[in-house]
């Protein structure tokens, strides 16, 4: 995979990633994923805590500060599905959501799986810069969706029916 990013760029910068949920500021997590994010409104803490628990977590932090976050959901030899990518408001336009999917990309534990997924509204331009395309035979796919909570504006609701 092509290098973007130096991490002396963000290091230097204060920015640190991490997969030590040690770090991770659940309730800023939780807070974002249940107030802001299109694909969990209303995700109870609980159910939080136990895909936390059972995920490979990357924390942004600045000083120490949550930034952001993402969790890959993984066998580590197979399959992986990235889920829950954000940056939070004041700490977007810096480059950090690339660096964020670069890291995961190159993570030790995640080398060599067949496949790669993910689920995006918006996202697209970011993904395929990592070499994400949608779905070639999406006719051998099927789901089971059910939403944390009825959506609550149109815009949610168009970006949930496209999700």
């Amino acid at each position: 995979m092509k290098i973007f990013i130096n991490d002396n760029v963000f290091l230097e910068k204060g920015f640190l990633i991490s997969t030590d949920k040690s770090l991770l500021d659940f309730d800023v997590i939780h807070n974002y994923l249940n107030q802001d994010s299109y694909w969990a409104k209303g995700i109870p803490p609980e159910r939080l805590r136990s895909a936390i628990n059972n995920s490979i977590c990357f924390g942004i932090y600045h000083h120490r500060k949550q930034a952001g976050f993402a969790r890959v959901i993984t066998d580590k030899a197979t399959f992986a599905y990235i889920a829950d990518v954000f940056v939070l408001p004041e700490f977007r336009n810096k480059g950090l959501s690339k660096w964020l999917m670069q890291t995961i990309m190159t993570q030790p534990d995640l080398q060599g799986l067949r496949r790669w997924s993910l689920a995006t509204a918006d996202a697209h331009g970011l993904y395929s810069q990592f070499g994400f395309t949608q779905i070639t035979r999406p006719e051998r796919w099927m789901e089971i969706f059910t939403p944390y909570q009825a959506l609550n504006n149109k815009e949610d609701e168009r970006k949930e029916a496209n999700f």
